[in-house]
């Protein structure tokens, strides 16, 4: 999941009039626009989770979250391909959020919410390749504790953030050699475990794997939430939708390609690893890449391996928190968040509030276990992005002076799986999880409120309150 840089979102916030009136280049083709989605999709996210997938599975069949993950990823990629295609500016859910629930009205505190949404997710992306990176140190150095992972970890976070004290030019150079460095450990993964390859391991079920009991479906979600977490991208175009050719036709095709693309990837790296590697060690390993390299190579490889993680690791969260730090800095100069986000540095130039904001909070979120730090991560988007995105879909439908020319595949059905499997998801990550991202939206709408009366934006604006005494005169 940690990959490339959402970087048009931030130039849509930013927009002035000058820049609008020149326009933003459509120079992204098909090939472009679906490489864009599979850096966003493949970072150090495979490497750290198919674990947690084995084990919340309790066995090889955890090779069906990949596929439940992966038909939650087109059902809600259709959403954004329909919401993409029809309003192709650089923004994404910002504007997709801010039209379909009225750019004066509620769109307002949808708006905020997506902002203040990237305030936690994008320290917790950064956690989860921090933590990673951490997990992955011990591999190459074993006189490391457990105990010092959370300091590692804090380590990587710290140089992150000095490092990210700079302008954010060369930021694609670096997603392209990420995403070099990755698939390239993907394809190296699938083809090693090829010789080694023993299918008597990969059907080594424990009694019961299939039976579709309430622990098989409790595991099941589990896994697909983490399968997730390892296809979290896909929407990555439409982020970048100014800058996209014939959006019309290649945003949707691009979503719908990198989701295929990563999920065979995905399906086979793990059918190497557990066709070689017993499940129940595979399902107890930090590093699990590195152990699958060594026990066919030798030690070498598993370092070699190890280093290539924590370069994209490194690079992957250097990468996040460089762009994703413009989101609120940008909404701020516009007048759509907090102003206090909108400094810049006085001698570099740069939003020194947002970038050092989002690597403190990262900082604190590495004293969690992993697995946490993923389901959190998720659990916010579902509840404030995506669910909402959904609705917009058919608020959307109902707006004739908005223009669809796509429109998603045996619609409802495909909102409909995505509300469900996003529910089961939700269900099955317990209360626990589900609760702290309904106090990161309350404590958002408390904020949003507040300012709203403030500044007199909707609901308290002059407009909200004009309409509500006619629609009480009328009554």
């Amino acid at each position: 999941m940690l990959g490339g840089v959402q970087v048009s979102a931030l130039e849509a916030l930013s927009e002035t009039p000058a820049t609008k009136a020149s326009g933003l280049v459509r120079g992204l083709g098909l090939k472009e626009a679906t490489a864009a989605n599979v850096v966003e999709m493949v970072g150090v996210g495979p490497f750290i989770t198919i674990p947690f997938l084995i084990s919340a599975m309790g066995g090889p069949q955890a090779l069906v979250a990949w596929l439940v993950g992966a038909v939650l990823a087109v059902c809600d990629g259709l959403v954004w391909a329909e919401l993409g295609a029809a309003m192709p500016g650089a923004g994404g859910s910002y504007i997709y959020l801010r039209e379909a629930y009225g750019p004066n009205r509620m769109g307002q505190l949808m708006g905020f919410l997506f902002v203040w949404m990237i305030l936690f997710t994008a320290p917790l992306s950064a956690a989860t390749g921090s933590v990673g990176f951490a997990e992955y140190c011990r591999y190459l150095f074993p006189s490391l504790s457990r105990s010092a992972t959370p300091w590692i970890a804090v380590a990587v976070m710290v140089a992150v953030t000095v490092a990210a004290y700079r302008d954010i030019k060369g930021v694609g150079r670096l997603s392209f050699w990420l995403m070099l460095t990755v698939l390239g450990s993907i394809l190296w993964i699938i083809i090693s475990g090829v010789a080694r390859f023993k299918f008597a391991l990969l059907t080594d079920f424990p009694p019961h794997a299939f039976t579709l009991s309430k622990p098989f479906f409790w595991g099941l979600g589990q896994a697909s939430l983490l399968a997730i977490y390892g296809y979290g991208g896909y929407n990555n175009v439409c982020y970048l939708g100014g800058e996209v050719k014939e959006p019309a036709r290649n945003i949707p095709r691009s979503i719908i390609a990198s989701i295929l693309l990563v999920a065979t990837l995905y399906f086979f790296m793990t059918v190497s690893i557990v066709g070689v590697m017993p499940w129940r060690e595979a399902a107890k390993s930090p590093h699990i890449v590195s152990d699958f390299m060594q026990l066919i190579y030798g030690s070498w490889a598993g370092k070699l391996v190890t280093v290539m993680i924590l370069g994209a690791s490194f690079a992957s969260v250097f990468a996040l928190i460089l762009g994703l730090s413009r989101i609120p800095y940008a909404a701020a100069v516009n007048g759509q968040f907090f102003p206090v986000f909108g400094r810049l540095h006085p001698i570099g130039r740069f939003p020194h509030v947002a970038v050092a904001t989002l690597g403190l909070v990262s900082t604190l979120f590495c004293f969690f276990n992993l697995e946490s730090i993923i389901q959190v991560l998720i659990v916010v988007q579902v509840i404030i992005l995506f669910l909402a995105q959904v609705v917009a879909v058919t608020l959307i439908r109902k707006r004739p002076d908005v223009h669809r020319p796509f429109q998603m595949w045996l619609y409802p059905l495909p909102s409909i799986a995505a509300v469900t499997l996003w529910i089961f998801v939700l269900f099955s990550t317990g209360w626990r999880i589900v609760t702290v991202a309904l106090a990161v939206l309350a404590a958002g709408v408390v904020l949003y409120l507040f300012r709203a009366r403030t500044l007199r934006l909707w609901p308290f604006s002059k407009l909200s309150m004009d309409c509500a005494s006619t629609r009480a005169g009328h009554a």
